[in-house]
């Protein structure tokens, strides 16, 4: 059995007005968007209720340095009632009479005592003559000791060894005094040194203007063990 379309069911005869609407409705549509307009936003302007802040400006000014006020003068008055004012050659009298004073008093005369100056004997390092020794001077004296000297058995049997450094003093008669030790390795070594410059004979003593004088040595002494 063949079907046949109803010529009222077919749309596509119905095309050219289905097309023509469609046209007419986006025509509508644009026009209707472009006539549409947003409401318009206002910007109220704010009243400036705030002035401007004035600061107020203070002047930089330099203290003036104030000037030290003048000493104030003191002003001595003099009682001519009671000063009275004499030249050097005139003689003053005095009406005090020492009966008056009782026997406890006991008056006192001071007298102006000169001093007496002291000539410390200071001995001499350095002296226009020095000593000698034997017709030697000091090196000759050290050869002399270093020769007399005896080593310590404890200090030899310890290995005890160096150098003693001695001072003294020759004396205005060329003796030898003052004797002091003034470094040591080790005592026993120190008391051999002491004990050798104790025998020395007199020295020519130093002379300073022609004058006999104290003169200080220092003298090295040298202790070695020999093996």
């Amino acid at each position: 059995m063949e079907l046949k379309k109803s010529p009222k069911a077919d749309l596509s005869n119905k095309r050219g007005l289905m097309l023509e609407i469609g046209l007419v409705v986006s025509l509508l549509l644009v026009i209707v968007a472009f006539s549409y307009t947003p409401k318009e936003y206002r910007i109220e302007k704010m009243e400036q209720t705030y002035g401007p802040i004035e600061e107020e400006i203070t002047e930089i000014t330099r203290q003036e340095e104030k000037q030290p006020e003048p000493p104030k003068k003191t002003e001595i008055t003099v009682i001519t009632d009671i000063l009275d004012v004499v030249t050097n050659d005139t003689k003053i009298t005095t009406n005090f009479d020492f009966a008056e004073f009782s026997d406890d008093v006991e008056i006192v005369q001071q007298v102006a005592v000169a001093e007496e100056e002291i000539e410390e004997d200071q001995p001499f390092v350095k002296v226009e003559q020095m000593p000698s020794f034997m017709g030697g001077d000091l090196m000759k004296f050290r050869t002399w000791v270093q020769e007399r000297l005896r080593y310590p058995t404890i200090a030899q049997e310890n290995g005890i060894s160096g150098r003693v450094l001695l001072q003294f003093v020759i004396e205005k008669d060329g003796t030898l005094t003052n004797i002091q030790v003034l470094q040591t390795p080790d005592r026993s070594l120190s008391d051999e040194a002491t004990r050798v410059l104790k025998t020395s004979p007199k020295w020519t003593p130093g002379k300073q203007r022609n004058q006999s004088v104290r003169v200080k040595y220092t003298l090295p002494v040298d202790f070695r063990i020999q093996n």
